[in-house]
């Protein structure tokens, strides 16, 4: 297959002009420039008036033995759920020229390729070619608190000891449901931008690799992890409020490796602050949506005061502490949302084959360069700060020190990966490469602000880096404000700038195609925006892999679900006392069964209730901050199949006073027939005092 040549630029202006012949190009181009410019500008030109619509939906997977994706521990397995995991979905439409964009923020690791493909598939098959891979970004939170085994490509699925379609089926149509929410509740509105510093949430976690990049450039900014947060207010005409999407840079790790507890982190823990103070309804088909997304965070780490196993110096805490303050600024932002957006929706997406580049002088050391068949380092091995694996970070053959370092990095690299002692060639893998090597890029323009999707985590620098690339080309059309939105439509791990990928941190190491991939990116993603400044189409580029039925597994899933005799499925276990006061923790133990035979998705595998009158009302579910739901087995004779479940309680300091109760709702397998039944359990009635 022939290497990607720079010709896009061309072909595009050659559409755009409508030319027969390369003369007329250069004869025509001037006027037609002006002529496409306008197109972006013109009939939208001041343009505020937008369709918007938003919708969530739960897309929360298995709660026991599967394995979490996000620190590669083999046993670090989810045991029961903290926060549910959402889709947040948000749609807008500008009239002015017919164009519309979904965009969506899930509390998830990654969006793997798998993910997306059938997403728009079925999207398809429900709207026609209303929605499709041009119109649709998937950004994920990044949370290495979920459920994995959902990638189609072997090493994500690895330390989950392979494919879990429950789980991958539960987020495909958790994120269709949330984006036909948005669809059907489409209705004319405005959008409104505001953005500001938030200090104190972050820091380098590979401050040394940072350093490598020029002086010049690191003077631009005072940090060395972007600070920036902007948000997007989305307003019914009628005054209503739809919701928000906020980007911030930083890592999905407040929450450790030795967590077992499903959570989305601090940015589904800011989501779920937001949406709780809007009053948001969960089983609502229209509610108030809070995305709290994605954006350059591959060297930001939340944990600014160290930690231990990956995560913060506590797991809750830490989660807590981020949460709150990416909340607190964007409560301030979005309350002095006052600058409208103008313009008009438009994109430009292409797929590209991204070990098969070549990169032209501009963007590297003034020579041609081409990019590599994926691999890894050594010090991906190593793993961050933020998940410590094996060895230590910086294995690197920049400099050889020693003959066995020479002879090592002799056999272990190659010229095209330069610096890289590869542990791992993914690319070279039959019959199919371990990780994607066709990927989507694209740009999205929302009025003056340009969302840049990106299958990767990028760094602060090249996150910059890739901003400017995009903003030279459609700052002539309006545009002054530019999102790296990431983790977005796919997942290849890492990428570094040229500087940082010599140094060969973690981050360097998940770099999977050599140390031209930030610059290739910014070619391949120049001729999107470049296209979008001259309203010319662009090819679509090669079909990526669907691999939907070349997966295999090690998981076992409920054979069925045993208990004593003399119990029944619900029944309690350890009871709650008979009285508590605020701030306490109310316990209860419950006779359980598996929580892979229903998923409860919208749903709740636990209530607290308050007395009144005669009714019980919910005051909290099992996504409540203050609530856990713990599942284990219980290897009671002779079947080992037994489960208890504990659902916990901290009491908050604004309960009311009065009568409680906790409610267990799960179900349970037959190991006669194989029917799944549901059962219920409640503790005894507690004071709250």
């Amino acid at each position: 297959m022939p290497k990607s040549a720079g010709c896009w630029g061309l072909w595009a202006l050659v559409l755009a002009l409508g030319a027969c012949s390369p003369e007329d190009v250069f004869e025509r181009a001037p006027d037609a420039l002006e002529e496409a410019q306008g197109a972006l500008t013109g009939a939208c030109a001041g343009n505020t008036a937008f369709q918007v619509g938003s919708g969530i939906y739960d897309i929360t997977g298995p709660a026991a033995e599967l394995g979490m994706m996000g620190y590669a521990m083999l046993d670090q397995k989810t045991a029961g759920i903290h926060q549910r995991l959402r889709a947040r979905a948000f749609v807008i439409a500008s009239p002015c020229n017919g164009k519309r964009v979904a965009f969506v923020s899930a509390d998830a690791g990654q969006i793997f390729q798998g993910v997306r493909q059938q997403v728009v598939e079925r999207l398809k098959a429900r709207y026609g070619g209303l929605y499709s891979e041009e119109n649709v970004v998937l950004s994920a939170t990044h949370t290495h608190s979920g459920p994995g085994g959902f990638s189609h490509y072997a090493l994500y699925n690895l330390t989950t000891l392979g494919y879990d379609r429950q789980n991958f089926e539960a987020i495909v149509d958790g994120i269709v449901q949330a984006i036909v929410r948005a669809h059907t509740h489409l209705a004319p509105g405005s959008l409104r931008i505001a953005s500001g510093d938030l200090l104190g949430a972050s820091i380098n976690r590979s401050p040394e690799a940072y350093l490598r990049n020029p002086a010049a450039e690191r003077g631009q900014s005072p940090h060395d992890t972007d600070k920036r947060m902007t948000l997007l207010r989305l307003q019914g005409a009628e005054g209503s409020e739809v919701g928000l999407i906020n980007w911030f840079a930083v890592h999905g790790t407040s929450m450790g490796n030795g967590n077992r507890l499903i959570s989305g982190d601090n940015k589904g823990y800011a989501s779920y602050l937001f949406e709780k103070e809007k009053g948001s309804d969960y089983f609502a088909s229209k509610t108030f949506v809070a995305a709290f997304a994605q954006s350059n965070e591959g060297d930001a780490t939340p944990n600014i005061h160290g930690g231990t196993d990956g995560g913060g110096a506590n797991d809750f805490e830490s989660t807590e502490l981020s949460g709150r303050k990416q909340y607190t600024l964007a409560k301030q932002l979005y309350a002095g949302a006052t600058q409208p957006v103008t313009g008009a929706v438009d994109y430009r997406h292409a797929y590209v084959k991204m070990d098969e580049v070549t990169v032209a002088p501009k963007y590297t050391d003034g020579l041609l360069r081409t990019t590599c068949e994926a691999a890894i380092g050594v010090s991906m091995l190593a793993g961050a700060e933020d998940g410590p694996g094996f060895g230590s970070e910086g294995a690197t053959c920049e400099q050889i020190h020693g003959v066995w370092s020479e002879f090592a990095c002799g056999l272990t690299t190659t010229s095209c990966q330069a610096e890289k002692p590869i542990v791992l060639e993914m690319g070279t893998m039959v019959p199919y490469p371990w990780t994607p090597e066709v990927l989507p890029l694209q740009v999205v323009t929302l009025g003056n602000l340009a969302l840049v999707a990106v299958p990767f985590e990028m760094t602060t620098m090249a996150g910059r880096r890739l901003r400017q690339t995009v903003l030279a080309q459609l700052a002539p059309v309006g545009v002054d404000q530019v999102v790296i939105a990431g983790l977005s439509n796919a997942y290849a791990g890492y990428l570094v700038t040229r500087e940082e990928y010599a140094k060969q941190d973690y981050e360097g190491a998940s770099t999977h195609f050599g140390p031209w991939t930030l610059a290739a990116v910014q070619q391949e993603t120049e001729r999107l925006a470049e296209a979008l400044r001259l309203s010319a189409p662009v090819p679509p580029g090669p079909t990526p892999r669907d691999l939907r039925n070349e997966q295999t597994t090690l998981q076992t899933g409920v054979v069925f679900d045993d208990k004593l005799l003399w119990v029944e499925f619900g029944s309690v276990v350890t009871q709650a006392n008979a009285a508590y006061t605020r701030g306490q923790t109310v316990s209860v133990k419950f006779w359980g069964a598996h929580p892979k035979n229903n998923l409860r998705r919208q749903g709740s595998f636990l209530q607290v209730q308050r007395k009144s009158g005669s009714a019980w009302l919910p005051v909290a579910y099992d996504w409540d901050w203050e609530t856990k739901y713990h599942w284990e087995r219980n290897n009671c004779v002779p079947t080992l199949a037994c489960s208890h479940v504990t659902t916990e309680w901290t009491i908050p300091a604004t309960a009311l006073p009065g009568t409680y109760r906790i409610r267990h709702d799960g179900d349970w397998k037959s190991g006669w027939d194989g029917a799944i039944r549901p059962y219920t359990g409640y503790s005894r009635e507690f004071t709250v005092q």
